[in-house]
């Protein structure tokens, strides 16, 4: 395993960061494929002896409870100062709203419940899921420095954003003396690029670090076109991210099953290979040994200039889709965003 400092911050990460996304009871959460805590703690133990000492969970995954089997299994099978654990909270609900909690109270309180869930005294990185349009930006960077000064939290980052609003939420952080994000959380794999138009090239201007989720498109870079599996199948929001352009998608996806077979790895390998020359730590799913296994082989793995050529010249623009189709204003998207039956990643 490699690591590399996490942006602008003392965070010292694996290059693979375990999304625990798939870990939690399934009885309270959107996705009847989580694991149980006992296979949670296996993949997790698998991870670590890989080298991973990045992990990223939520509040919002099964109610809290990924974080609780995360928690209780980095108390048990490492220690806590080896390992750099991330969480993300969620925006105010229409009830906070109603009821006048403020921002700057809803993001301490959400802190509170994740340290609980987590079992620890501190969150190294925490993540603003998605845009709040219902909050002022004051108030969440305020919030967020709060926190950071009492300790409980010692970096942030941001999670589902336009590169303007991170642009925008930076430059009012240092304007106030607050926290900067250090961190962007997007959706990024070779099969959905919209990322290098311009977050790209802001993080690499003021040294932000990108870790992008969906770093195998929900499995599609990961198998051959046609062949499929039972979460494949049941992942409705995956399919809502990747049906529309699916067409455009297979040739790029058949190239990485070229090169993969070429070089005697696995698709996953080269799927990522390609993406950690892009950023510095993906969030890559695992509900699998092999899928973290697969993932830890790819740091090692260099593709030439020519390969990456090969699986990039395909690609062409995509429409934004899931969670960022919906980062717009509250009076252009019409139902509240939070409500029952939203997707959280």
């Amino acid at each position: 395993m490699n690591y590399t400092k996490l942006g602008n911050s003392q965070l010292e990460v694996s290059r693979i960061c375990m999304g625990c996304m798939g870990f939690g009871d399934a009885g309270r959460g959107q996705h009847s494929w989580t694991l149980d805590e006992d296979h949670s703690r296996e993949i997790i133990r698998r991870g670590l002896e890989l080298g991973v000492n990045f992990f990223d969970t939520a509040i919002g995954y099964q109610s809290g409870t990924s974080e609780q089997y995360v928690g209780r299994a980095i108390r048990d099978l490492a220690k806590r100062e080896d390992v750099v654990v991330a969480t993300k909270f969620l925006p105010r609900t229409p009830e906070e709203i109603d009821a006048g909690i403020s921002g700057q109270e809803h993001i301490e309180r959400m802190a509170d419940a994740s340290l609980r869930n987590l079992g620890m005294d501190h969150i190294d990185l925490y993540i603003y899921h998605m845009w709040d349009h219902e909050t002022p930006l004051y108030d969440i960077m305020e919030g967020l420095d709060r926190i950071v000064k009492k300790g409980k939290v010692r970096y942030i980052g941001i999670s589902n954003c336009f590169a303007y609003q991170l642009a925008k939420a930076n430059a009012l952080a240092e304007r106030e003396g607050f926290a900067k994000f250090i961190s962007v959380q997007n959706h990024y794999n070779l099969i959905f690029r919209e990322e290098e138009r311009e977050m790209e090239k802001l993080c690499a201007e003021d040294g932000i670090a990108m870790t992008p989720y969906s770093a195998l498109a929900g499995g599609r870079l990961s198998r051959r076109p046609g062949e499929t599996t039972k979460r494949l199948k049941e992942d409705d929001y995956a399919r809502l991210k990747y049906d529309a352009a699916a067409g455009q998608d297979r040739e790029i996806i058949g190239r990485a099953a070229e090169l993969a077979e070429k070089r005697g790895v696995s698709m996953t390998e080269i799927s990522l290979a390609w993406l950690l020359t892009k950023v510095d730590a993906p969030v890559v799913g695992a509900t699998k040994l092999r899928h973290i296994e697969g993932a830890a082989k790819a740091v090692d793995l260099v593709l030439d200039n020519e390969e990456r050529a090969y699986l990039e010249e395909a690609y062409v623009p995509h429409r934004l889709v899931g969670v960022m189709a919906q980062n717009t204003p509250a009076a252009a998207r019409g139902p509240h965003v939070w409500s029952a039956g939203s997707q959280i990643i």
